[in-house]
C-alpha cells in the first residue's frame, strides 16, 4: 500500500475503513520492509525524545549557542503556575513546551526534526500538552504521530519542508499542519477532518518568511514554534466543529510550494532579509558573539 497524494490517502482510508494513522503505519512497515514491531519501536523512541526535550527545558538552564534564547519555556511555565497566563492551560502548555524544545535544539541537544530542527517544537509541544490536559496514553499519542507523519510525508513528497526552499511556512507551517491533523484524529475526527485541519494550518501561515537572526535557529524561530503550536490547535478545533475546507490538501500543498519558491532568496533562510536585518537584532547578535560593531 502506498499513496502519493492526499486524495489517494483518503480514498484508501474510505475503502479500507482505516484511520490515517493506520494507513501510515502500514505504509511505513511495508516501504521500509520491517516488522510492525520495528515500526512501533521507532515511533516510541521518537516520542520519548520529544518528551525528554520538553522535560529538560523545564528543569535545566539551557541557552542556545548564539546566546539569544534560553529560559523562555520556564518563564512561561512560571506565569501559568502563578495563574497569570492569558491563554487556557492547554494552549499555555503547548507554547511553553514548543519554545522549550527550541532551546534544546539551539543548544545542540537531542530533538526530533519534525519535520525540521527549526520547527521541532510544534508537534511535541501540542501533543504533550494535549496528553497532560486530556489524559491520553503514550500509545494514543504515538498512534497520532503516524497521522502527523502522513501529512509530513505528503508535503515532503509534493513540495518541501525546507526553509531555504520555501520559507518558514514550509517549516513551522508544515509542522503546524502535521500537529493539527494529529490532534483531530486524537479527538475522534474523521480522516477528511484531519486533512481539513492541515489545510487550515497551512493557509494560516501561508507566506511566512524564514529570517533567522545571525543565521541561527533561535530568533524569531522560537516564537514562531509557539505560534505554530497555537495555530495547530485553532485549526484542529475549526475542523472538528464540522467546518470543511474548500481547498483540498493536495492543492494547499502545491500553493504553499509555489508561494515559497516565489519568495526572494533574502527571505529564505539567508539571514539577509526580514527580522534578520533589524539593527537591534544585529547588534544583539554582535554582542553575544563579541564581534566588533
Amino acid at each position: 500500500m502506498n499513496f502519493a497524494t492526499a486524495r489517494e490517502l483518503l480514498e484508501y482510508c474510505d475503502k479500507e475503513k482505516k484511520k490515517i494513522s493506520e494507513a501510515m503505519f502500514i505504509r511505513e512497515t511495508e516501504d521500509l520492509e520491517q516488522s510492525p514491531e520495528e515500526t512501533s519501536a521507532k515511533m516510541r523512541r521518537a516520542y520519548s525524545i520529544m518528551k525528554q526535550a520538553i522535560e529538560r527545558a523545564q528543569k535545566e538552564e539551557i541557552y542556545g549557542m548564539g546566546g539569544m534564547i534560553g529560559g523562555e519555556s520556564r518563564l512561561l511555565n512560571a506565569l501559568r503556575e502563578n495563574g497569570k497566563n492569558i491563554c487556557g492551560p492547554l494552549v499555555s502548555k503547548a507554547i511553553a513546551y514548543a519554545m522549550g524544545v527550541l532551546e534544546v535544539n539551539a543548544s545542540m541537544g537531542l530533538i526530533v526534526a519534525a519535520p525540521t530542527a527549526g520547527s521541532s517544537g510544534v508537534i511535541p509541544g501540542v501533543l504533550r500538552a494535549l496528553q497532560e490536559e486530556m489524559d491520553f496514553t503514550d500509545e494514543q499519542i504515538i498512534q497520532a504521530l503516524y497521522t502527523a507523519a502522513a501529512v509530513g510525508y505528503l508535503i515532503t513528497r509534493n513540495a518541501t519542508t525546507a526553509g531555504a526552499e520555501g520559507g518558514c511556512q514550509a517549516e513551522v507551517g508544515s509542522a503546524s499542519a502535521m500537529a493539527a491533523a494529529a490532534v483531530v484524529e486524537l479527538m475522534g475526527g474523521a480522516p477528511v477532518q484531519c486533512l481539513d485541519a492541515a489545510v487550515f494550518a497551512l493557509t494560516n501561515i501561508l507566506g511566512l518568511v524564514c529570517d533567522p537572526v545571525g543565521g541561527l535557529v533561535e530568533i524569531p524561530c522560537q516564537n514562531r514554534n509557539a505560534m505554530g503550536a497555537s495555530n495547530a490547535l485553532i485549526s484542529a478545533e475549526i475542523a472538528l466543529s464540522g467546518i470543511h475546507s474548500v481547498t483540498p490538501l493536495d492543492e494547499a500543498i502545491t500553493i504553499m510550494y509555489n508561494v515559497g519558491r516565489s519568495l526572494p532568496s533574502a527571505l529564505r533562510e539567508t539571514a539577509r532579509g526580514g527580522m534578520a536585518t533589524s539593527p537591534s537584532a544585529c547588534e544583539a547578535c554582535k554582542v553575544k558573539w563579541k564581534l566588533p560593531s
